[in-house]
């Protein structure tokens, strides 16, 4: 059956296939993920009672800090999170790689067409100076495939990249800039230009490195210091397979395997649909052999159109107690 699930859920293009998957995927992960399934048990949810999206139980993502999550005899690779809130990093275990790329490299191409119609730069400095990085793995193989001899990444040499980026900018070349926040602010801080068709993607965080501070601030310097109207983002996660993209203004879109829902802060298994703020839960078909289904500890809005926007986290001390559900 899994399988034919992986055949379908990239092609997945409206509410009902995605319904009839997501209900699928719930019964295959039950059964052949134990920690998930004694997640369900403890709040008496099963397949046989489970017949909407919304009541699938979503698992906190605390809980890949330290169980194994996984729906599978192995796995081919392990991705690390960062580990700057403090706490231990979770681990992804990933039993097929290959679904993995499939998910991204679709995931990308739907927002932006094909990766070869572009020049792809990298500033992931906390990223690349540790081992295991979903996001690392992800950019390294859309480097590969733009066929660019330009793409690459970059570490701390800031005035190399600003070369590049004049030197693509004299070329015409379409380019994406990808790097994470405290990174871009460091680089225009230092450097400014004038590169309006330059698309400046943040993979957020400062990563302990400076003080967080509101998207729109963000933007604003990143806007003034690249010469760009907008700023583009990538949402994504150690513990997840797909990504959602913002053009934008903060507002994320996703790709047709991956929606998003608001939990109600009071009642966590209650799903809101008022517009209002609440905990962000993630459905991602692709995460086919680990948890398809994910309690966030981020908060957000979910508008009448489908996208999102992030708007926080969580305080750790709300979320821990999830935890002791399944101990």
């Amino acid at each position: 059956m899994s399988e034919s699930i992986r055949e379908k859920l990239i092609f997945t293009d409206n509410e009902q296939s995605f319904k009839d998957i997501a209900l699928q995927l719930f019964g295959f992960q039950f059964h052949r993920n134990h920690v998930y399934q004694s997640f369900c048990m403890a709040l008496g949810k099963n397949p046989s009672n489970v017949f909407e999206t919304e009541k699938i139980p979503f698992l906190p993502i605390s809980m890949f800090r330290n169980h194994k999550i996984l729906a599978a005899e192995s796995h081919e690779l392990t991705f690390e999170s960062s580990g700057t809130t403090g706490f231990d990093t979770s681990r992804h275990y990933v039993h097929d790689i290959g679904l993995y790329e499939e998910s991204f490299t679709a995931g990308f191409r739907n927002f932006y067409d094909n990766i070869s119609d572009y020049t792809l730069l990298a500033l992931l400095p906390s990223y690349l100076e540790r081992k295991n990085s979903s996001l690392v793995y992800m950019v390294e193989r859309l480097i590969r495939d733009t066929e660019k001899l330009e793409s690459g990444f970059y570490l701390n040499d800031f005035d190399k990249l600003f070369e590049s980026l004049i030197e693509l900018k004299n070329k015409k070349k379409k380019t994406i800039l990808i790097g994470v926040s405290f990174a871009l602010l460091d680089f225009v801080q230092q450097h400014s230009l004038d590169f309006p068709e330059l698309i400046v993607m943040e993979t957020g965080g400062m990563k302990g490195r400076r003080k967080e501070i509101i998207r729109t601030e963000l933007h604003s310097l990143l806007k003034a210091g690249f010469g760009v109207e907008t700023i583009h983002s990538e949402y994504g996660m150690t513990e997840l397979l797909s990504q959602a993209y913002s053009k934008g203004e903060g507002l994320f879109s996703c790709p047709p395997w991956m929606k998003i829902y608001v939990r109600d802060l009071s009642d966590p298994l209650c799903i809101r649909h008022d517009g209002k703020s609440g905990g962000i839960n993630i459905i991602d078909l692709a995460n086919m052999y680990s948890c398809s289904f994910i309690a966030t500890d981020d908060m957000g809005k979910v508008f009448d159109d489908g996208t999102f926007e992030v708007i926080g986290r969580f305080d750790q001390a709300t979320i821990r107690g999830c935890n002791t559900m399944i101990e």
